[in-house]
């Protein structure tokens, strides 16, 4: 049921918006009516309602707004659960954006979560939580395009993490610290522990989880990343992947781990020198500085690759990448 905020709303303007559901039903052939029902009740109605107790002379303009983007969505098939929680949990946090541009504000949350979602590495929900938590601090556009792209790197987008630092560099010291999970000290004394780091963070949780690396990939066959067991190659951002006949760049650091297509001839790339007596494997253990780790991977077809940050363990026997932090 919507509420009676937006029943009003809707019988106001009744010939307008079913004019615009007929052009989109013709533009758009296999256009949901089920799922456009769904979208006005559990993500339009409370945009509706929030214009209507803040600004009830805008209420019109703003579900007709919603309203168009909701058509677009359905009409692209792209209106799942995701963007109804955004429109109604998110949107509603950032009043005075949604009240001074609705289809501005619904269209860069939706895109961001929609690119979060289709990575399929990233975790949508900890980037709804980071967004909700940081909203009262964010006052214009810049600061809201900054703020969501940091929380999609901290959201398991390891490959936004310098594009990250560099927006938050345009923030209030406030905001930017609060946006990396910081309490104190300064933006620039973390920016630079950062920079120097990838599998650091300001969360000391977080960081004990990081030491224990993360694994990557999978056999393709079951929804992992690779068809045949993955051999790597270190690389300045991370590590060129060949499997069988497909190579790839993966990216990796304390908040995900991402990969991109890549050619035959970056892997075969002279590569950035390996960390000299960083790395040891003697049969199934491997050695990072002072640290021993017991790898359950037969020794045979076993191999360690590192980088300046972090080592890759790969085998003849899996489909996976493990990645530990160096230090």
């Amino acid at each position: 049921m919507i509420s009676s905020a937006f029943a009003q709303v809707l019988a106001a303007g009744r010939p307008e918006f079913n004019r615009r559901a007929a052009e989109a039903r013709r533009r758009y052939p296999s256009f949901d009516a089920q799922a456009f029902a769904a979208l006005l009740e559990s993500g339009v109605d409370g945009v509706v309602q929030l214009a209507a107790v803040h600004a009830p002379d805008r209420s019109g303009g703003v579900a007709m707004a919603a309203y168009d983007v909701a058509l677009e969505l359905v009409g692209q098939g792209q209106a799942g659960p995701l963007i109804a929680q955004v429109w109604r949990e998110l949107a509603t946090c950032y009043p005075a954006l949604l009240l001074a541009q609705p289809a501005r504000l619904l269209g860069m949350l939706t895109n961001a979560a929609l690119h979060l979602e289709r990575s399929g590495v990233a975790r949508p929900a900890q980037w709804l939580a980071l967004m909700q938590a940081l909203a009262p601090q964010i006052d214009d556009w810049q600061q809201l395009e900054a703020v969501g792209q940091i929380c999609a790197w901290r959201s398991g987008l390891a490959h936004f993490r310098t594009g990250a630092l560099q927006a938050a560099d345009a923030l209030p010291e406030a905001l930017a610290l609060a946006a990396f999970g910081s309490i104190q000290g300064g933006w620039q004394a973390l920016r630079t522990v950062l920079l120097a780091d990838p599998w650091w963070t300001p969360d000391p949780a977080e960081r004990q989880r990081a030491q224990q690396g993360r694994e990557f990939g999978g056999f393709s066959g079951f929804g992992g990343a690779f068809a045949m067991p993955p051999q790597v190659r270190p690389a300045a951002e991370g590590f060129w992947v060949r499997s069988g006949d497909r190579y790839a760049l993966l990216v990796a650091d304390a908040c995900g781990a991402v990969l991109h297509g890549a050619t035959a001839d970056e892997y075969e790339y002279l590569q950035e020198p390996t960390p000299r007596g960083a790395v040891s494997l003697s049969g199934q253990r491997l050695t990072l500085g002072q640290r021993q780790i017991e790898l359950d991977l037969p020794a045979q077809g076993l191999a360690a690759t590192a980088n300046q940050h972090t080592v890759a363990v790969t085998s003849a026997y899996s489909h996976s990448i493990l990645l530990l932090p160096l230090r």
